[in-house]
């Protein structure tokens, strides 16, 4: 345990860092349910080894041995896990349980209204167009959802850019999108390290949906357009270097390692079409798997300590 127990709470910040170019390389549907998982999974391992710090601490309490029968002197030379690490790793295990409910609350509150709002919508299918001056467009979860959009959008599009702006937003209803990002950030709210992570399925999911409007379109280009222009529109005065710099060529490119969102998905739709990477899911499924054979490892060795201790008293 003394080192097995502090590998999953390490292994998270590795993910952090790697989650971005996985993202990036990974194929869109695939790298969603890969994120999403690994953040869930990370979460998990992550709490179960904070909280074996903090229950050997807590185990070396005098009182709490004479309730368990057990030696505290055995695990006390056993167990290098000092009062102050799990008085620590308690204080964190309490942040992130608050942490966890207040973005589940929130969470519920706003796909709770989200229903409410899609059920008070009238329309002739699953499109609602929106009067006023807003540039948007958005995916509505309800039984059924809803696809809203403003008018000011619709009449800056031409035919085709709104046959792809309204696959793209189908695919968010059909693929239950905001579930997976919802699950995501509440994985990330027990342990912030995996925010990057969260943030990647926002992407990846995003990606989804272009892949698809692509697909459905038959034109990956034509996706790529529209997405420039819709943030073009939704930001007026404004030069979109950020959005469509990478399609120019020459010195003034934007760099795509430090490109926010929406250029990198431009640039992946000007690219060939994503495939899958077998070896790069099966090197990032081996790293969780090492989390969690590790945590598990520890409770195993805290288990056999404290039988140990029980055989000592």
């Amino acid at each position: 345990m003394r080192l097995l127990v502090y590998l999953p709470l390490l292994i998270p910040a590795l993910a952090a860092v790697a989650a971005r170019p996985l993202a990036a390389r990974l194929e869109p549907r695939q790298g969603t349910w890969l994120l999403n998982a690994a953040t869930v999974a990370l979460a998990g391992c992550s709490t179960a080894a904070l909280a074996l710090l903090a229950a050997s601490a807590a185990a070396q309490i005098p009182a709490l041995a004479d309730l368990g029968n057990y030696s505290p002197s055995v695990l006390d030379r056993a167990d290098p896990t000092s009062a102050v690490t799990g008085a620590a790793a308690a204080a964190v295990l309490t942040v992130a349980a608050v942490a966890v409910a207040v973005v589940l609350r929130h969470r519920a509150r706003a796909l709770a209204e989200s229903y409410r709002r899609a059920a008070r919508l009238h329309d002739d299918g699953t499109v609602v167009v929106q009067r006023g001056p807003a540039v948007e467009a958005y995916a509505l979860p309800g039984w059924p959802g809803r696809i809203v959009v403003s008018g000011r959008l619709l009449a800056a599009l031409d035919e085709p850019g709104r046959a792809a702006l309204f696959a793209h937003e189908r695919a968010h209803l059909a693929g239950r999108h905001h579930l997976f990002t919802t699950v995501a950030h509440l994985a990330a709210a027990a342990n912030p390290v995996l925010l990057p992570l969260a943030r990647a399925v926002d992407y990846t999911v995003e990606r989804w949906a272009d892949e698809h409007a692509a697909r459905v379109t038959g034109d990956r280009r034509l996706v790529a357009v529209t997405i420039g222009r819709v943030a073009m529109l939704a930001t007026p005065g404004r030069q979109p270097a950020a959005t469509l710099g990478m399609a120019r060529a020459g010195p003034r490119q934007v760099s795509l390692a430090w490109a926010g969102p929406v250029p990198r998905r431009v640039a992946a739709l000007l690219g060939p079409p994503p495939r899958s990477r077998v070896l790069l899911l099966a090197a990032a499924v081996l790293i969780v798997l090492l989390a969690g054979a590790s945590a598990g490892e520890a409770a195993r060795d805290l288990h056999a300590l404290l039988e140990l201790a029980q055989a000592r008293r």
